[in-house]
């Protein structure tokens, strides 16, 4: 009885620790939200328009989970944003190109994936978005250093100290939080952010989400 007794002692006391730890994290996660300068998303979703509006295209990039944002979203752009709109918005995820990105890093080094891409598809005033949780990956760091010598307007997504691209990016968007995982959390919460912005700003301010996507998304009966 004895036994029995520490052992669901034991298990409370587990479990009451791992509820303390998702909640220090989720709490963590909170904290850095309330970093986020505001100003700069609202700068960046009128650079997104002005480039738009221009006919330039938008490119964006990163390396693991910052890949994975950038091709998430690549996707609401082209689909999510621009959807049933004249004029669209033109972007292209530079990471989503598998047999490219090998091909440059076997032949070349893979710190040449994205700017081998740039020298190819970019033009003068493009928007170039990289993001890298540390600010320092070199290839990220290499494709804004020559999207804005090449003329093109160049933002950076980052994390920690912001690393080498705070220092070469025209526009900023800079987590200030030690955590790789909370950055990237904060990352593709920002740019869900924008997208609804834009779809606002595009749609009429009294433009849901919820609504439309229902009506967007209807389940079609098998017959």
């Amino acid at each position: 009885m004895i036994l029995i007794l520490n052992v669901r002692v034991q298990s409370l006391y587990i479990l009451q620790m791992k509820e303390s730890e998702f909640r220090t994290y989720f709490n963590n996660v909170s904290g850095a939200l309330e970093k986020i300068d505001i100003q700069s998303v609202e700068k960046l979703v009128d650079l997104l328009l002005a480039v738009r509006d221009g006919g330039n295209t938008i490119f964006l990039f990163g390396n693991g989970g910052s890949a994975a944002t950038a091709s998430h979203i690549t996707g609401d752009f082209i689909k999510g944003i621009s959807y049933q709109l004249e004029k669209r918005f033109r972007v292209i995820c530079l990471n989503d190109n598998i047999s490219g990105m090998m091909a440059i890093s076997n032949d070349l080094s893979y710190d040449e994936v994205f700017v081998e891409q740039l020298r190819a598809l970019m033009q003068k005033d493009d928007l170039v978005i990289g993001i890298s949780g540390s600010g320092n990956s070199v290839n990220v760091v290499k494709a804004i250093e020559y999207a804005r010598d090449a003329g093109a307007r160049t933002v950076a997504f980052c994390g920690f100290e912001g690393g080498k691209v705070r220092m070469i990016a025209e526009h900023l968007i800079h987590i200030p939080v030690n955590d790789m995982e909370i950055t990237e959390d904060i990352h593709i919460i920002i740019f869900h952010a924008i997208k609804q912005s834009l779809m606002r700003r595009l749609r009429g301010p009294d433009y849901s989400m919820g609504e439309k996507y229902d009506e967007r998304v209807k389940v079609k009966k098998v017959e």
